[in-house]
Protein backbone atom coordinates (compact mmCIF):
# COMPACT_ATOMS: atom_id res chain seq x y z
CA UNK A 1 0.00 0.00 0.00
CA UNK A 2 2.78 2.22 0.12
CA UNK A 3 2.73 3.78 -3.16
CA UNK A 4 -1.03 3.80 -2.76
CA UNK A 5 -1.18 5.74 0.30
CA UNK A 6 1.84 8.13 -1.35
CA UNK A 7 0.13 9.02 -4.08
CA UNK A 8 -3.27 9.16 -2.62
CA UNK A 9 -2.24 11.59 0.35
CA UNK A 10 -1.11 13.69 -2.81
CA UNK A 11 -4.19 13.28 -4.79
CA UNK A 12 -6.33 14.02 -1.62
CA UNK A 13 -3.88 17.47 -0.84
CA UNK A 14 -4.70 18.78 -5.08
CA UNK A 15 -8.15 17.37 -4.86
CA UNK A 16 -8.80 18.80 -1.66
CA UNK A 17 -7.50 22.31 -3.16
CA UNK A 18 -9.15 22.18 -6.15
CA UNK A 19 -12.32 22.11 -4.53
CA UNK A 20 -11.46 24.66 -2.26
CA UNK A 21 -10.95 26.82 -4.78
CA UNK A 22 -14.25 25.50 -6.63
CA UNK A 23 -15.81 26.43 -3.06
CA UNK A 24 -15.05 29.88 -3.41
CA UNK A 25 -15.71 29.72 -7.06
CA UNK A 26 -19.46 28.20 -6.34
CA UNK A 27 -20.58 29.62 -3.15
CA UNK A 28 -19.10 33.34 -3.20
CA UNK A 29 -17.94 34.43 -6.90
CA UNK A 30 -20.32 33.02 -9.14
CA UNK A 31 -22.91 34.58 -7.24
CA UNK A 32 -21.26 37.73 -6.71
CA UNK A 33 -20.55 38.38 -9.90
CA UNK A 34 -22.51 36.48 -12.04
CA UNK A 35 -26.51 36.83 -12.51
CA UNK A 36 -28.32 33.81 -11.18
CA UNK A 37 -29.17 33.45 -14.70
CA UNK A 38 -25.86 33.42 -16.17
CA UNK A 39 -24.99 31.27 -13.33
CA UNK A 40 -27.09 28.47 -13.94
CA UNK A 41 -26.50 28.75 -17.89
CA UNK A 42 -22.83 27.84 -16.71
CA UNK A 43 -23.64 25.25 -14.40
CA UNK A 44 -25.93 23.96 -16.61
CA UNK A 45 -22.85 24.11 -20.00
CA UNK A 46 -20.36 22.38 -17.45
CA UNK A 47 -23.41 19.69 -16.28
CA UNK A 48 -24.45 18.51 -19.99
CA UNK A 49 -20.33 18.95 -21.00
CA UNK A 50 -19.92 16.84 -18.24
CA UNK A 51 -22.92 14.61 -19.34
CA UNK A 52 -21.99 14.11 -22.69
CA UNK A 53 -18.28 13.33 -22.59
CA UNK A 54 -18.75 9.85 -22.04
CA UNK A 55 -20.48 9.38 -25.93
CA UNK A 56 -17.20 10.87 -26.87
CA UNK A 57 -14.59 8.34 -25.61
CA UNK A 58 -16.71 5.46 -25.44
CA UNK A 59 -14.95 4.31 -22.31
CA UNK A 60 -11.71 4.28 -24.01
CA UNK A 61 -9.76 5.51 -21.32
CA UNK A 62 -10.81 2.69 -18.58
CA UNK A 63 -9.90 0.70 -21.41
CA UNK A 64 -6.21 1.48 -21.52
CA UNK A 65 -5.67 1.35 -17.80
CA UNK A 66 -7.84 -2.67 -17.73
CA UNK A 67 -5.48 -3.54 -20.68
CA UNK A 68 -2.06 -1.76 -20.46
CA UNK A 69 -0.62 -4.56 -18.19
CA UNK A 70 -1.75 -7.40 -20.00
CA UNK A 71 0.29 -6.84 -23.27
CA UNK A 72 3.49 -7.88 -23.03
CA UNK A 73 5.54 -6.40 -25.91
CA UNK A 74 5.90 -2.42 -26.79
CA UNK A 75 4.72 -3.17 -29.87
CA UNK A 76 1.11 -4.15 -28.70
CA UNK A 77 1.14 -1.89 -26.20
CA UNK A 78 1.44 1.04 -28.72
CA UNK A 79 -0.99 0.11 -31.24
CA UNK A 80 -3.62 -0.04 -28.12
CA UNK A 81 -2.77 3.16 -27.37
CA UNK A 82 -3.02 4.47 -31.10
CA UNK A 83 -6.50 2.78 -30.78
CA UNK A 84 -7.68 5.06 -27.93
CA UNK A 85 -6.23 8.31 -29.60
CA UNK A 86 -8.70 7.60 -33.01
CA UNK A 87 -11.74 5.84 -31.16
CA UNK A 88 -12.42 9.25 -29.68
CA UNK A 89 -11.74 11.22 -32.62
CA UNK A 90 -14.26 9.50 -34.57
CA UNK A 91 -17.00 9.64 -32.51
CA UNK A 92 -16.62 13.54 -32.12
CA UNK A 93 -16.09 13.75 -35.86
CA UNK A 94 -19.17 11.62 -36.11
CA UNK A 95 -21.70 13.47 -33.34
CA UNK A 96 -20.00 16.78 -34.62
CA UNK A 97 -22.00 16.36 -37.92
CA UNK A 98 -25.06 15.11 -36.22
CA UNK A 99 -25.17 18.17 -33.98
CA UNK A 100 -24.15 19.90 -37.16
CA UNK A 101 -27.39 18.60 -39.36
CA UNK A 102 -29.87 19.20 -36.22
CA UNK A 103 -28.16 22.26 -34.96
CA UNK A 104 -32.04 24.53 -35.79
CA UNK A 105 -33.58 21.67 -33.65
CA UNK A 106 -31.34 22.14 -30.90
CA UNK A 107 -31.80 25.93 -31.15
CA UNK A 108 -35.34 25.46 -31.08
CA UNK A 109 -35.40 23.05 -27.85
CA UNK A 110 -33.99 26.29 -25.92
CA UNK A 111 -36.13 28.72 -27.26
CA UNK A 112 -38.35 30.54 -24.70
CA UNK A 113 -37.79 30.86 -20.98
CA UNK A 114 -33.96 29.35 -21.23
CA UNK A 115 -32.73 30.82 -24.53
CA UNK A 116 -30.00 32.13 -22.91
CA UNK A 117 -28.40 28.91 -23.79
CA UNK A 118 -28.74 29.31 -27.57
CA UNK A 119 -25.73 31.27 -28.02
CA UNK A 120 -23.39 28.76 -26.42
CA UNK A 121 -24.61 25.25 -27.55
CA UNK A 122 -21.37 24.62 -29.45
CA UNK A 123 -19.74 25.24 -25.93
CA UNK A 124 -21.19 21.82 -24.72
CA UNK A 125 -19.43 19.54 -27.84
CA UNK A 126 -16.02 21.46 -27.00
CA UNK A 127 -16.20 20.79 -23.21
CA UNK A 128 -17.35 17.08 -23.60
CA UNK A 129 -14.71 16.50 -26.55
CA UNK A 130 -12.08 17.85 -24.50
CA UNK A 131 -12.56 16.18 -21.07
CA UNK A 132 -12.86 12.82 -23.35
CA UNK A 133 -9.73 13.56 -24.21
CA UNK A 134 -8.16 14.77 -21.20
CA UNK A 135 -9.14 11.42 -19.37
CA UNK A 136 -7.73 9.14 -22.40
CA UNK A 137 -4.53 11.13 -21.51
CA UNK A 138 -5.10 10.74 -17.47
CA UNK A 139 -5.48 7.24 -17.89
CA UNK A 140 -1.97 6.84 -20.20
CA UNK A 141 -0.18 8.73 -17.31
CA UNK A 142 -2.09 6.59 -14.47
CA UNK A 143 -0.63 3.36 -16.17
CA UNK A 144 3.12 4.57 -15.45
CA UNK A 145 1.63 5.02 -11.53
CA UNK A 146 1.94 8.66 -12.27
CA UNK A 147 -1.61 9.85 -10.82
CA UNK A 148 -0.87 13.13 -9.28
CA UNK A 149 -0.31 15.83 -12.26
CA UNK A 150 -3.68 14.53 -13.95
CA UNK A 151 -5.21 15.17 -10.50
CA UNK A 152 -4.13 18.46 -10.13
CA UNK A 153 -5.14 19.54 -13.66
CA UNK A 154 -8.05 17.68 -13.37
CA UNK A 155 -9.03 19.30 -9.83
CA UNK A 156 -6.97 22.14 -9.44
CA UNK A 157 -5.79 23.98 -12.74
CA UNK A 158 -9.53 24.69 -14.54
CA UNK A 159 -10.94 25.71 -11.28
CA UNK A 160 -8.47 28.09 -10.66
CA UNK A 161 -8.37 29.38 -14.05
CA UNK A 162 -11.84 30.15 -13.67
CA UNK A 163 -11.14 31.99 -10.51
CA UNK A 164 -9.01 34.05 -12.30
CA UNK A 165 -11.41 34.27 -15.01
CA UNK A 166 -14.21 35.62 -12.62
CA UNK A 167 -11.73 38.59 -11.26
CA UNK A 168 -11.33 39.68 -14.47
CA UNK A 169 -15.08 39.66 -15.10
CA UNK A 170 -15.38 41.52 -11.78
CA UNK A 171 -12.76 44.16 -12.93
CA UNK A 172 -14.74 44.79 -15.80
CA UNK A 173 -11.50 43.77 -18.03
CA UNK A 174 -13.58 41.35 -19.70
CA UNK A 175 -17.82 40.91 -20.52
CA UNK A 176 -19.85 37.90 -19.27
CA UNK A 177 -20.15 36.61 -22.89
CA UNK A 178 -16.04 36.87 -22.91
CA UNK A 179 -16.28 35.07 -19.44
CA UNK A 180 -17.81 31.75 -21.17
CA UNK A 181 -15.62 31.72 -24.22
CA UNK A 182 -12.52 31.60 -21.80
CA UNK A 183 -13.93 29.31 -19.89
CA UNK A 184 -14.42 26.88 -22.48
CA UNK A 185 -11.14 27.81 -23.84
CA UNK A 186 -9.63 26.57 -20.17
CA UNK A 187 -11.21 22.86 -21.18
CA UNK A 188 -9.14 22.94 -24.22
CA UNK A 189 -5.32 24.33 -22.42
CA UNK A 190 -6.56 21.33 -19.85
CA UNK A 191 -6.10 18.90 -22.46
CA UNK A 192 -3.28 19.94 -24.28
CA UNK A 193 -1.32 20.49 -21.40
CA UNK A 194 -2.16 16.79 -19.89
CA UNK A 195 -1.32 15.48 -23.77
CA UNK A 196 1.95 16.90 -23.11
CA UNK A 197 2.66 15.04 -20.21
CA UNK A 198 1.31 12.05 -21.26
CA UNK A 199 3.41 11.68 -24.17
CA UNK A 200 6.49 12.74 -22.22
CA UNK A 201 5.83 9.82 -19.86
CA UNK A 202 5.45 7.28 -22.27
CA UNK A 203 5.94 8.16 -26.42
CA UNK A 204 4.55 5.36 -28.45
CA UNK A 205 5.51 4.76 -32.33
CA UNK A 206 2.05 6.19 -34.16
CA UNK A 207 0.76 4.03 -36.83
CA UNK A 208 -2.47 2.99 -38.23
CA UNK A 209 -1.96 -0.95 -37.44
CA UNK A 210 -4.84 -2.27 -35.09
CA UNK A 211 -4.42 -3.96 -31.91
CA UNK A 212 -4.32 -7.75 -31.11
CA UNK A 213 -7.45 -8.24 -29.47
CA UNK A 214 -9.32 -5.70 -31.13
CA UNK A 215 -12.44 -7.45 -30.53
CA UNK A 216 -11.80 -7.43 -27.08
CA UNK A 217 -10.90 -4.17 -26.82
CA UNK A 218 -14.33 -2.61 -28.48
CA UNK A 219 -16.37 -4.78 -26.31
CA UNK A 220 -14.83 -3.39 -23.42
CA UNK A 221 -14.70 0.15 -24.37
CA UNK A 222 -18.11 -0.31 -25.54
CA UNK A 223 -19.70 -1.46 -22.51
CA UNK A 224 -17.68 0.43 -19.74
CA UNK A 225 -19.02 3.61 -22.10
CA UNK A 226 -22.44 2.12 -20.50
CA UNK A 227 -20.95 2.20 -17.30
CA UNK A 228 -19.39 5.46 -17.40
CA UNK A 229 -22.86 7.18 -18.54
CA UNK A 230 -24.11 5.61 -15.63
CA UNK A 231 -22.23 7.16 -13.34
CA UNK A 232 -22.32 10.54 -14.93
CA UNK A 233 -25.62 9.88 -15.86
CA UNK A 234 -26.99 9.61 -12.23
CA UNK A 235 -25.04 12.62 -11.03
CA UNK A 236 -25.54 14.96 -13.98
CA UNK A 237 -29.01 14.11 -15.03
CA UNK A 238 -30.64 15.62 -12.23
CA UNK A 239 -29.39 19.08 -13.12
CA UNK A 240 -29.74 18.75 -17.14
CA UNK A 241 -33.40 17.81 -15.80
CA UNK A 242 -34.64 20.81 -13.65
CA UNK A 243 -32.91 22.88 -16.42
CA UNK A 244 -35.72 21.33 -18.70
CA UNK A 245 -39.26 22.05 -15.71
CA UNK A 246 -37.86 24.98 -14.48
CA UNK A 247 -35.94 28.61 -14.79
CA UNK A 248 -32.81 27.80 -15.43
CA UNK A 249 -32.14 29.94 -12.21
CA UNK A 250 -32.73 26.61 -10.14
CA UNK A 251 -29.43 24.86 -11.65
CA UNK A 252 -27.70 27.45 -10.22
CA UNK A 253 -29.39 27.28 -6.44
CA UNK A 254 -29.40 23.23 -6.71
CA UNK A 255 -25.56 23.21 -8.29
CA UNK A 256 -24.12 25.08 -4.97
CA UNK A 257 -25.74 22.31 -2.81
CA UNK A 258 -24.66 19.55 -5.03
CA UNK A 259 -21.18 21.02 -4.53
CA UNK A 260 -20.78 21.51 -1.05
CA UNK A 261 -22.32 17.69 -0.40
CA UNK A 262 -19.70 16.65 -3.37
CA UNK A 263 -16.71 17.81 -1.54
CA UNK A 264 -17.13 14.24 0.32
CA UNK A 265 -16.60 12.34 -2.87
CA UNK A 266 -12.85 13.80 -3.01
CA UNK A 267 -11.16 11.04 -1.35
CA UNK A 268 -12.66 8.41 -3.60
CA UNK A 269 -11.71 10.63 -6.64
CA UNK A 270 -8.33 10.72 -5.45
CA UNK A 271 -7.71 6.94 -4.17
CA UNK A 272 -8.86 6.03 -7.23
CA UNK A 273 -6.64 7.54 -9.39
CA UNK A 274 -3.94 5.02 -8.45
CA UNK A 275 -5.78 2.10 -6.79
CA UNK A 276 -7.72 1.35 -10.26
CA UNK A 277 -4.48 0.56 -12.18
CA UNK A 278 -3.55 -1.79 -8.94
CA UNK A 279 -6.25 -3.33 -8.67
CA UNK A 280 -6.37 -4.40 -12.42
CA UNK A 281 -3.21 -5.76 -11.80
CA UNK A 282 -4.30 -7.83 -8.82
CA UNK A 283 -7.06 -9.25 -10.96
CA UNK A 284 -4.93 -9.64 -14.33
CA UNK A 285 -2.71 -11.71 -12.04
CA UNK A 286 -5.08 -13.63 -10.20
CA UNK A 287 -3.82 -12.03 -7.11
CA UNK A 288 -7.35 -12.51 -4.44
CA UNK A 289 -5.43 -12.38 -1.49
CA UNK A 290 -4.11 -9.12 -2.01
CA UNK A 291 -7.36 -7.63 -3.86
CA UNK A 292 -9.03 -8.56 -0.60
CA UNK A 293 -6.52 -6.57 1.40
CA UNK A 294 -6.99 -3.45 -0.99
CA UNK A 295 -10.66 -3.50 -1.44
CA UNK A 296 -10.96 -3.46 3.22
CA UNK A 297 -7.75 -1.08 3.49
CA UNK A 298 -9.23 1.15 1.19
CA UNK A 299 -12.72 1.45 2.54
CA UNK A 300 -11.32 1.94 6.12
CA UNK A 301 -9.55 4.73 4.97
CA UNK A 302 -12.16 6.94 2.72
CA UNK A 303 -14.59 5.89 5.47
CA UNK A 304 -12.63 7.73 8.26
CA UNK A 305 -11.83 10.48 5.72
CA UNK A 306 -15.00 10.66 3.83
CA UNK A 307 -16.48 10.44 7.17
CA UNK A 308 -14.45 13.21 8.48
CA UNK A 309 -15.86 15.78 5.76
CA UNK A 310 -19.39 14.40 6.17
CA UNK A 311 -19.91 15.49 9.78
CA UNK A 312 -17.86 19.07 9.08
CA UNK A 313 -20.54 19.28 6.34
CA UNK A 314 -23.81 18.12 8.14
CA UNK A 315 -22.83 20.14 11.29
CA UNK A 316 -22.17 23.47 9.98
CA UNK A 317 -24.39 23.44 6.92
CA UNK A 318 -26.73 26.26 8.32
CA UNK A 319 -24.20 28.12 9.43
CA UNK A 320 -22.51 27.68 5.85
CA UNK A 321 -25.92 28.79 4.28
CA UNK A 322 -25.65 32.01 6.43
CA UNK A 323 -22.88 33.20 4.25
CA UNK A 324 -23.46 32.99 0.46
CA UNK A 325 -26.34 34.96 -0.95
CA UNK A 326 -30.38 35.27 0.19
CA UNK A 327 -31.19 34.14 -3.47
CA UNK A 328 -29.56 30.98 -3.00
CA UNK A 329 -30.30 29.84 0.40
CA UNK A 330 -32.33 26.79 0.04
CA UNK A 331 -31.57 23.29 -0.06
CA UNK A 332 -30.54 22.25 3.21
CA UNK A 333 -31.96 19.03 2.98
CA UNK A 334 -30.77 18.65 -0.68
CA UNK A 335 -26.89 18.52 0.98
CA UNK A 336 -27.78 16.26 4.01
CA UNK A 337 -29.15 13.81 1.71
CA UNK A 338 -26.32 13.90 -1.14
CA UNK A 339 -24.01 13.98 1.60
CA UNK A 340 -25.48 10.69 2.45
CA UNK A 341 -24.53 9.42 -0.73
CA UNK A 342 -21.48 10.74 -1.30
CA UNK A 343 -20.74 9.01 1.89
CA UNK A 344 -21.99 5.76 0.58
CA UNK A 345 -19.33 5.83 -2.24
CA UNK A 346 -16.68 5.94 -0.11
CA UNK A 347 -17.69 3.03 2.23
CA UNK A 348 -17.08 0.88 -1.08
CA UNK A 349 -13.51 1.55 -1.56
CA UNK A 350 -11.73 0.32 -4.47
CA UNK A 351 -15.28 -1.76 -5.69
CA UNK A 352 -16.24 -0.08 -8.86
CA UNK A 353 -12.26 -0.94 -9.68
CA UNK A 354 -13.05 -4.64 -8.70
CA UNK A 355 -15.93 -5.08 -10.72
CA UNK A 356 -14.91 -2.71 -13.86
CA UNK A 357 -11.92 -4.26 -14.15
CA UNK A 358 -12.98 -7.81 -13.83
CA UNK A 359 -15.05 -10.46 -16.34
CA UNK A 360 -18.46 -9.79 -14.34
CA UNK A 361 -18.99 -5.95 -15.52
CA UNK A 362 -21.30 -6.66 -17.95
CA UNK A 363 -24.00 -8.06 -15.52
CA UNK A 364 -23.27 -4.39 -13.52
CA UNK A 365 -23.72 -2.64 -15.97
CA UNK A 366 -27.20 -3.75 -17.30
CA UNK A 367 -28.33 -2.99 -13.81
CA UNK A 368 -26.86 0.37 -14.09
CA UNK A 369 -28.57 1.18 -17.08
CA UNK A 370 -32.09 -0.24 -15.79
CA UNK A 371 -31.16 2.56 -12.60
CA UNK A 372 -30.39 5.10 -14.55
CA UNK A 373 -34.13 4.69 -16.84
CA UNK A 374 -35.41 4.29 -13.17
CA UNK A 375 -33.53 7.34 -12.01
CA UNK A 376 -35.07 9.58 -15.47
CA UNK A 377 -38.23 8.22 -14.67
CA UNK A 378 -38.10 9.53 -10.67
CA UNK A 379 -36.72 13.07 -11.68
CA UNK A 380 -39.57 12.77 -14.48
CA UNK A 381 -41.96 12.06 -11.66
CA UNK A 382 -40.59 14.33 -8.30
CA UNK A 383 -39.21 17.41 -10.28
CA UNK A 384 -42.73 18.66 -11.36
CA UNK A 385 -43.69 17.37 -7.72
CA UNK A 386 -41.51 19.17 -5.60
CA UNK A 387 -39.22 21.00 -7.68
CA UNK A 388 -35.23 21.16 -7.06
CA UNK A 389 -35.87 18.71 -3.78
CA UNK A 390 -37.33 16.17 -6.24
CA UNK A 391 -34.33 16.23 -7.98
CA UNK A 392 -32.27 15.37 -4.76
CA UNK A 393 -34.60 12.81 -3.56
CA UNK A 394 -34.36 10.86 -7.02
CA UNK A 395 -30.55 11.10 -6.98
CA UNK A 396 -30.38 10.57 -3.37
CA UNK A 397 -32.87 6.39 -3.87
CA UNK A 398 -31.13 5.52 -7.20
CA UNK A 399 -27.44 6.02 -5.94
CA UNK A 400 -27.94 4.18 -3.13
CA UNK A 401 -29.94 1.62 -4.34
CA UNK A 402 -26.66 1.55 -7.30
CA UNK A 403 -24.10 1.35 -4.53
CA UNK A 404 -26.10 -0.97 -2.45
CA UNK A 405 -26.32 -3.55 -5.60
CA UNK A 406 -22.91 -3.16 -5.86
CA UNK A 407 -21.90 -4.51 -2.54
CA UNK A 408 -23.90 -7.02 -2.69
CA UNK A 409 -22.68 -8.06 -6.22
CA UNK A 410 -18.90 -8.01 -4.99
CA UNK A 411 -19.60 -9.95 -2.27
CA UNK A 412 -21.30 -12.57 -4.18
CA UNK A 413 -19.03 -12.58 -7.32
CA UNK A 414 -15.60 -12.30 -5.39
CA UNK A 415 -16.66 -13.42 -1.72
CA UNK A 416 -15.31 -10.70 -0.16
CA UNK A 417 -16.69 -7.34 1.22
CA UNK A 418 -15.32 -4.05 2.83
CA UNK A 419 -16.81 -4.08 6.54
CA UNK A 420 -15.32 -4.94 9.29
CA UNK A 421 -15.78 -4.26 13.36
CA UNK A 422 -13.49 -1.11 12.20
CA UNK A 423 -16.69 0.28 10.11
CA UNK A 424 -18.76 -0.21 12.66
CA UNK A 425 -16.77 1.94 14.98
CA UNK A 426 -16.25 4.48 12.39
CA UNK A 427 -19.84 4.67 11.65
CA UNK A 428 -20.97 4.97 15.54
CA UNK A 429 -17.91 7.91 15.78
CA UNK A 430 -20.11 10.12 12.86
CA UNK A 431 -22.90 9.69 14.37
CA UNK A 432 -22.19 10.49 17.97
CA UNK A 433 -20.23 13.92 16.61
CA UNK A 434 -22.87 14.52 14.03
CA UNK A 435 -26.13 14.42 16.22
CA UNK A 436 -24.26 16.45 18.73
CA UNK A 437 -23.08 19.41 17.22
CA UNK A 438 -25.84 19.76 14.67
CA UNK A 439 -28.25 21.36 17.32
CA UNK A 440 -25.46 23.01 19.11
CA UNK A 441 -24.16 26.36 18.41
CA UNK A 442 -21.97 28.78 19.63
CA UNK A 443 -23.43 32.20 20.81
CA UNK A 444 -22.04 34.43 18.30
CA UNK A 445 -23.74 36.50 15.11
CA UNK A 446 -20.41 35.96 13.15
CA UNK A 447 -21.73 32.34 11.24
CA UNK A 448 -17.79 31.94 9.89
CA UNK A 449 -16.63 32.31 12.98
CA UNK A 450 -19.40 29.72 14.21
CA UNK A 451 -17.96 27.21 11.49
CA UNK A 452 -14.33 27.24 12.81
CA UNK A 453 -14.98 26.96 16.48
CA UNK A 454 -17.21 23.97 16.20
CA UNK A 455 -14.77 22.45 13.24
CA UNK A 456 -11.84 22.87 15.74
CA UNK A 457 -13.40 20.84 18.31
CA UNK A 458 -14.75 17.93 16.12
CA UNK A 459 -11.40 17.71 14.51
CA UNK A 460 -10.15 17.09 17.75
CA UNK A 461 -12.31 14.97 18.87
CA UNK A 462 -12.16 13.07 15.86
CA UNK A 463 -8.24 13.02 15.02
CA UNK A 464 -8.20 11.71 18.57
CA UNK A 465 -10.57 8.60 18.52
CA UNK A 466 -9.32 7.52 15.11
CA UNK A 467 -5.48 7.77 15.65
CA UNK A 468 -6.46 5.78 19.54
CA UNK A 469 -8.96 3.36 18.21
CA UNK A 470 -6.54 2.96 14.41
CA UNK A 471 -9.63 2.80 12.57
CA UNK A 472 -7.69 3.36 9.54
CA UNK A 473 -4.03 1.28 9.69
CA UNK A 474 -2.99 2.68 6.47
CA UNK A 475 -3.94 6.14 8.10
CA UNK A 476 -2.21 5.54 11.71
CA UNK A 477 0.92 4.20 9.99
CA UNK A 478 1.01 7.56 7.60
CA UNK A 479 0.58 9.72 10.82
CA UNK A 480 3.34 7.45 12.85
CA UNK A 481 5.82 7.42 9.85
CA UNK A 482 5.50 11.59 9.52
CA UNK A 483 6.27 11.93 13.07
CA UNK A 484 8.78 9.70 13.49
CA UNK A 485 10.69 11.91 10.63
CA UNK A 486 10.08 15.02 12.23
CA UNK A 487 11.39 13.93 15.87
CA UNK A 488 15.13 14.47 15.93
Amino acid sequence: MGIVAKQSLKNLISTYLGFGIGALNVLFLYPKFLTPEYYGLVTFLLSAGNLFWPFMALGVHNTIVKFYTSYTSKLETDKMLNFALVLPLLLGLFIGIVGYIFYDALLHYFEGENDLVQPYIWGIFVIAMTTAYFEVFFAWAKVQYKSVFGTIMRELFHRLAITVLLIFLYAEFISVHLFIYLLIGVFILRTLVMLGYAIKLYTPRFSFQLPSRLKDLLNYSLLIFIAGTVAVALFDLDKVMIEYFMPIENVSIYGIAIYIATVIAVPSKAMHQITNPITAKYLNHGEKNLLKDLYIRSSNTLFVISGFVFTLIVTNVNQLYEIIPEEYRIGVSIVFLISLVKLSDNILGNNNSIIFNSKYYKTVLVAGVILVGFAFLLNLWLIPMHGIYGAAYATFISFLAYNIFKLVFVRITFGIHPLNKKSFFIFLMISVLTFSFYFWDFSTDFALLNIVFKSVIISAIYFIVSLKGSLSKDLTNLYLKVIHKRTP
